[in-house]
């Protein structure tokens, strides 16, 4: 590369990451397929439309390879239709408001503090300024259960058009029956955000919410997926579901879906992140991607009895899926950023969080926020999820000792360097 900044700042990168852990339970790494495919000559191309339907000539290619992409969606999520264009997990789920809602309409959606996503109507987001969201949360901390009493109630005197099943920081599985009976009830679309488990969805190992008459379903495709930084969405014009009870209309949505993302919020489509999103799709398909999905699960579970066992109090007291939220104020008396900044300081990447009901500031959080699907793809086991938990806990411990820090550092060090990059 000619241009020895940015060369630089690659390579110092990759360095980065090769000596260090990344516990960010919405990291990946991607295979060298996916970063083929990202660098390829389709980066080159507009494709403004869907496959068949260009405004440009010269789509051949571009329109098999979307095909392509939208077939392998579809058979991995047992979906009736995909939109693989929107180019991230936010623009994704705008689009699916725009689709259904006129300003002003109501979704229900996880209280933000107990794992709701920025998209699901924080305020000062573009969705808040323009629909009305209504919350609901958990009912019990110390299991993780959620209030579905509360959430019938609010829908009830609500109606809200959409219910929103979905998060960024909750440890524990959804109940979609529920989300079902009461969106039945109401008469709601069932959406289901699902970017942060949707390659345990597709391995497998958790509950795909369309077996469970949802209508749509959005994710990114990174993060468990161990594709490209983009998104999908996927809907069903039919669901066999007998709570479904929505507008008959429902069968127009995936078109919906379609038009708002193209043209209503984008133009012409990146099409080697599409094309790199079809590969990661092929690789989620093979038997070993169920293996890595159950492998991810284990070792969270390992993780999350191995912090308890140190002393770390954990919101909901374990994991159903590939994350941990640690009350770090309640277990060391300092805050989230705090210990994010001393655990990278060895080499353990991961972030500060909100806990339910949080009395500290966003930016200075009670809790931390971290998984296990990055050090899976690595090669973790949950042997080895012991001695990261020693690691966190030491540190924490040590957080003002730049001695002890140094240490830790070099183990860290040593030992990711056992586990190459893929």
């Amino acid at each position: 590369m000619q241009d020895k900044t940015v060369a630089k700042l690659i390579s110092a990168e990759e360095k980065r990451q090769r000596e260090g852990l990344e516990l960010i339970p919405s990291e990946n790494y991607v295979s060298q397929e996916v970063l083929q495919a990202m660098g390829s000559v389709f980066t080159n191309k507009y494709s403004e439309g869907y496959p068949g339907k260009r405004y440009y000539g010269g789509q051949v290619n571009t329109d098999a390879l979307e095909q392509l992409a939208i077939n392998r969606a579809k058979a991995l999520f047992h979906s009736d239709h995909a939109n693989v264009q929107s180019n991230s997990g936010a623009p994704a789920n705008e689009a699916v408001y725009h689709s259904w809602l006129e300003p002003g309409d109501t979704i229900m959606g996880m209280e933000l503090s107990h794992g709701g996503h920025l998209t699901h109507g924080r305020p000062g987001t573009i969705s808040a300024k323009l629909f009305n969201f209504v919350r609901y949360g958990i009912k019990d901390i110390e299991t993780g259960e959620i209030d579905y009493d509360q959430m019938l109630e609010v829908a009830r005197q609500t109606k809200p058009k959409i219910i929103l099943a979905g998060f960024s920081s909750y440890p524990r599985e959804l109940n979609y029956a529920k989300f079902a009976e009461i969106g039945a009830e109401v008469g709601a679309v069932l959406m289901a955000d699902m970017a942060h488990i949707a390659g345990l969805i597709a391995g497998g190992v958790l509950k795909n919410p369309f077996d469970f008459g949802f209508h749509v379903m959005t994710t990114t495709t990174h993060k468990t997926l161990r594709g490209p930084r983009g998104a999908m969405i996927l809907s069903q014009g039919t669901v066999s579901n007998p709570l479904k009870a929505v507008d008959k209309t429902i069968a127009n949505l995936p078109t919906l879906i379609d038009r708002t993302v193209f043209p209503g919020l984008q133009g012409g489509p990146h099409m080697h992140i599409i094309a790199a999103k079809a590969v990661a799709l092929y690789e989620a398909a093979q038997p070993e991607f169920k293996i890595y999905c159950q492998q991810v699960l284990a070792n969270a579970q390992a993780l999350s009895s191995e912090l308890m066992s140190n002393g770390i109090k954990l919101i909901t007291n374990g994991t159903d899926n590939h994350m941990m939220l640690a009350d770090i104020y309640s277990s060391f008396g300092f805050d989230g950023s705090v210990a994010e900044q001393t655990l990278d300081r060895i080499g353990l990447t991961l972030n500060k969080n909100v806990i339910p009901d949080d009395p500290l500031p966003p930016y200075r959080p009670s809790g931390i926020r971290l998984g296990t699907p990055a050090i899976t793809t690595r090669g973790l086991k949950v042997e080895h999820m012991p001695q990261i938990a020693r690691w966190i806990k030491e540190a924490l411990d040590s957080h003002n000792d730049e001695t002890k820090l140094d240490k830790l550092a070099h183990e860290v060090k040593n030992f990711a360097s056992a586990f190459p990059l893929p």
